[in-house]
């Protein structure tokens, strides 16, 4: 069993690295491996598409790896293999993203990403820190984690999804802003697993051992 992290040259690895590689060996769920290779892409069982920085530019980056996109469009789409886009990785899975310009995504959740408007114009944008989960449907990866749980964001944007079933989760920042996302074989979060703690970490574990 291999998981692959998507390596686009989009921020550092290090952490999401280390999270999925302690729940992989708490999990008995193989190797988790760093790689930038469309083989690897096409040939893992489980992929992972981290993203940090603004939508367009992780696009761009992500595209100029000649071949990768098209790898992991292939297994995801194609093949049903797993998906999990985390923060910028989980915006691409949108129709469009408004950040800076409007920039195609990847269409494989209908939506856009938009930027973050509080209702309380005393709350800061970005929205940064520890925030409560508010569970809106149940999902085999959210298995264990309740509404109330924390998880850990940095992000000026949101994803507003289209088919209010592919909202998972959301947290509260005068109004709603989206956390969790997914459909079929693909998951999503804004905010970072890896740095979630006990309810990130069981994501993680979740998603290691998840069959769609």
């Amino acid at each position: 069993m291999l998981t692959a992290l998507i390596d686009y040259d989009s921020g550092n690895l290090h952490s999401a690295e280390k999270a999925f590689q302690r729940m992989a060996a708490e999990t008995g769920a193989g190797d988790v491996v760093v790689t930038d290779d469309p083989a690897v892409v096409a040939g893992a069982d489980r992929i992972v598409l981290p993203g940090d920085g603004a939508f367009p530019a992780c696009r761009r980056a992500l595209f100029d790896h000649s071949g990768l996109f098209e790898a992991m469009d292939e297994a995801v789409t194609t093949r049903g293999r797993p998906f999990f886009g985390i923060c910028i990785g989980m915006q691409m899975l949108a129709t469009r993203g408004r950040e800076y310009a409007d920039t195609p995504g990847f269409g494989w959740i209908g939506g856009e990403v938009v930027a973050i408007d509080p209702a309380d114009p005393g709350l800061k944008v970005p929205h940064m820190g520890w925030n409560d989960l508010v569970i809106d449907h149940s999902h085999p990866v959210l298995e264990g984690v309740d509404t109330g749980d924390h998880a850990y964001f940095v992000h000026s944007y949101h994803f507003q999804v289209a088919n209010p079933v592919e909202r998972l989760a959301h947290v509260d920042y005068a109004g709603d802003v989206t956390a969790v996302v997914g459909r079929d074989n693909i998951f999503g979060t804004q905010f970072h697993p890896e740095k979630s703690q006990d309810a990130g970490l069981r994501m993680i574990a979740n998603f290691l051992g998840w069959t769609p």
